[in-house]
C-alpha cells in the first residue's frame, strides 16, 4: 500500500485511493447529467518506438465530454517521478495531453 492509500472497490471496480473512488463517483455522476460518456477505467496505453511494443501505461480514467473532446486523467495525491515519466511516454506516444486531478 503506497503512500498509505486506502483501496475502494465501486461497482465492482477496485481504485488504489479513495480519491481515485471519489473521482469515479463524480464521473458517474456527469454521465448521468449526460455531460460526458464512454468512461473507461485503468485505460491501457501501448508504448511503441520503433514499431517495438515496449510496455503498457495504465492510467485511472479516460472518458469523451458532450462535446466530443477525449479526457485522459491520472489522480494523483502524491505526484512521483515514475508517474511523470508514464504520463511523459503516453502523451508522446499518444499526441494528447494526460489530466493530473488532486
Amino acid at each position: 500500500m503506497k503512500y498509505r492509500n486506502k483501496s475502494i472497490v465501486i461497482d465492482g471496480i477496485r481504485f488504489a485511493s479513495q480519491a481515485e473512488g471519489r473521482f469515479y463517483g463524480n464521473l458517474k455522476l456527469l454521465e448521468a447529467a449526460g455531460e460526458l460518456s464512454n468512461i473507461t477505467c485503468h485505460p491501457r496505453f501501448p508504448i511503441l518506438i520503433n514499431d517495438i511494443h515496449v510496455c503498457f501505461v495504465i492510467l485511472d480514467f479516460a472518458y469523451v465530454t458532450r462535446d466530443g473532446k477525449f479526457h485522459v486523467v491520472d489522480v494523483k495525491g502524491k505526484d512521483n517521478a515514475l508517474s511523470k515519466l508514464k504520463r511523459k511516454l503516453v502523451e508522446a506516444a499518444h499526441g494528447f495531453k494526460v489530466e493530473i486531478a488532486k
